[in-house]
């Protein structure tokens, strides 16, 4: 559920990212495969992907991440009148400096992204009502499904594990969780 959540939230902050950034910056979704969305400053084409926090991947994915923005970078690069292109991971929230990752990608985090996408040092704090609204009506659908879940769980466990008293059959459960022996694993071990 804890996973569910922060998929959820992250993926609010990201949207909420898009729209600044359309509202801003005149932004556009982008063709792009693994590209959120581009825009342009003078003859500068910015290529963004999102990314809720700092710890959103593994190595395949940033090999991934890497080979998208070359691919796009490829494409823009056929245009005559794309000069430059900036490739940006924006991290919507965390402390890190804004650096140069796999060389071309740069990694834009917390305030210095929203600073990138409003020209508004302050915003990523002027976004926290909105973001409370939202956490509100989340909690109280998750509040209603986790509810929903521990009853189900404890009625599982209950039968599956209880006696007719309520006594936890202990048994049961390390049987449950530890017992795999079969005939024929039997016979590797005689």
């Amino acid at each position: 559920m804890s996973s569910s959540e922060e998929e959820l939230f992250g993926a609010f902050l990201e949207n909420l990212a898009i729209f600044i950034a359309q509202k801003t910056l005149n932004a556009a979704k982008s063709s792009s495969h693994g590209i959120d969305f581009e825009y342009n400053v003078g003859k500068t084409r910015y290529l963004v992907t999102l990314k809720s926090g700092l710890n959103w991947g593994n190595s395949s994915q940033w090999k991934a991440l890497e080979s998208d923005f070359k691919i796009a970078m490829t494409v823009l690069r056929q245009s005559l009148h794309i000069r430059n292109i900036n490739c940006v991971l924006g991290i919507c929230y965390g402390k890190s400096k804004t650096t140069i990752k796999r060389g071309i990608i740069m990694q834009v985090c917390g305030q210095n992204f929203w600073y990138m996408i409003t020209g508004n040092e302050n915003f990523y704090k002027d976004i926290i009502q909105p973001l409370g609204y939202k956490a509100k009506e989340s909690n109280e659908s998750f509040n209603e499904k986790k509810s929903e879940i521990v009853n189900r769980l404890t009625g599982n466990f209950i039968n599956d594990f209880c006696d007719q008293n309520g006594k936890i059959l202990w048994e049961k459960i390390v049987e449950f969780n530890s017992g795999n022996i079969t005939d024929s694993d039997k016979k590797l071990f005689l």
